[in-house]
């Protein structure tokens, strides 16, 4: 299908240098990753920091995630710990993110990382994150390409949907793979995963030999996703449901044969988690798209990637 967009650029050598310079210049682009797709900008600069948080509408309180091409780079800010190196050497690069302790040192921006003292650091897989990441000297605050609260791109187009012409370059890096945001761990003292993602608790737990659980409480904000209200589609979410109430509600159904209706949206026919988890946003945001001013949603099995749907449609729902 021909691009009918030009913010949104083919990843070629030609353009991640336009987007180096870019971002050099403390401008903001979207960036793909393997999770969802980001909103990249230079994570030392204040100046960049805050036209992240500026064109997002992001709580200022809420810190940012920053992608880090490798270990070497990542200790110039971060204290580095037994339980990070050995989630690193198995999960890296991979979807999760790390809570650490923050450097007294650290050039990363105060504002970026909500004036705590700690980072949420990740090390992005896409190829595209990484060549880019590989042209910079210095690492990228790369939060989902949103507004805050509302649903995460999960392809350039979307980015596109949120923001218009407002984001001058979007590297197009396809469709991505997972569609949910990283799982994130904190390392800062006994380890809790704040945000459920495609790495699963009993993953980390078999790494680290000791049991890993979700921590749901959200008194203290350390981590993006921790918020009450998240991952909207800026409609009503209903869960657990197994129809739709009204002529003007969707329903998201799942591995089921349902009757052929257009108000019936099937995560997986074949009632597969992880094609699940990648069509999630896809869906809610055709719904919306569509005209339909509520959403029912079939109960979801709770396992595995499982567990990390239910949690944004929890958010969405604000249950």
């Amino acid at each position: 299908m021909k691009n009918i967009y030009p913010n949104i650029l083919k990843s070629n050598l030609k353009n991640l240098y336009r987007a180096k310079k870019n971002i050099e210049n403390n401008n903001i682009i979207g960036l793909p990753t393997e999770t969802v797709y980001g909103l990249a900008g230079n994570a030392y600069s204040n100046k960049s920091v805050k036209k992240i948080f500026h064109i997002k509408k992001r709580p200022s309180y809420n810190p940012l995630i920053i992608h880090f091409k490798n270990l070497k780079n990542a200790k110039k800010d971060v204290v580095i710990n037994n339980n990070f190196l050995k989630l690193y050497s198995v999960l890296c690069p991979g979807p999760i993110t790390f809570i650490l302790k923050k450097k007294h040192t650290s050039k990363i921006s105060k504002i970026a990382s909500a004036k705590k003292k700690t980072i949420a650091i990740r090390f992005p897989k896409h190829n595209v994150a990484k060549k880019l990441l590989g042209l910079l000297k210095f690492p990228l605050a790369a939060p989902s390409a949103n507004i805050s609260s509302k649903l995460s791109p999960t392809s350039p187009n979307d980015v596109v949907d949120e923001f218009k012409d407002k984001i001058k370059i979007i590297l197009d890096g396809g469709k991505s793979k997972i569609g949910l945001e990283s799982t994130i761990i904190d390392l800062t003292n006994k380890p809790r995963i704040l945000r459920p993602g495609s790495i699963t608790s009993e993953k980390i737990s078999k790494i680290l030999n000791k049991r890993v659980t979700i921590y749901k409480k959200t008194k203290e904000i350390k981590s993006p996703g921790q918020l009450k209200i998240h991952y909207s589609p800026g409609i009503p979410v209903k869960m657990n449901r197994i129809i739709n109430s009204n002529k003007n509600e969707a329903l998201i159904v799942f591995g089921k044969i349902y009757k052929k209706s257009n108000k019936y949206f099937n995560l997986s026919k074949k009632g597969d988690l992880n094609e699940a988890a990648n069509n999630l946003y896809k869906i809610l945001r055709k719904i919306k798209n569509k005209g339909f001013k509520s959403i029912a949603v079939n109960k979801i099995p709770n396992v595995g990637i499982g567990i990390a749907i239910n949690d944004r449609l929890r958010k969405a729902s604000n249950k």
